[in-house]
């Protein structure tokens, strides 16, 4: 499996909730609404989830070990700090 493709869809800066990111996978997968949230010590990817009939909210689709969730959640935060990198670079060049 190859990331082919890290897209930030959107930037928030209140609360924990810091971008929503698409991840495309061997250029064939999809994967949207994936979340970075700023926990207590570290950021991290939370995947796509949806509340269930009992109120807990469930993955929709998840990496099943733990090899593939790190290179999901690295590649995906590399790509959020790259897209602040570039921001903060326009913002001081204006």
């Amino acid at each position: 499996m190859e990331i082919t493709d890290v897209k930030i869809r959107r930037i928030m800066s209140e609360g924990r909730l810091r971008a929503v990111v698409s991840v495309t996978l061997d250029n064939a997968l999809a994967i949207h609404d994936i979340k970075i949230i700023e926990g207590d010590e570290r950021l991290f990817a939370a995947m796509p989830s949806r509340r269930d009939e009992n109120g807990i909210f469930r993955d929709i689709v998840h990496p099943v070990s733990a090899s593939a969730r790190k290179m999901l959640e690295e590649c995906v935060l590399e790509a959020y700090g790259r897209h602040l990198a570039v921001a903060e670079a326009e913002d001081y060049s204006l």
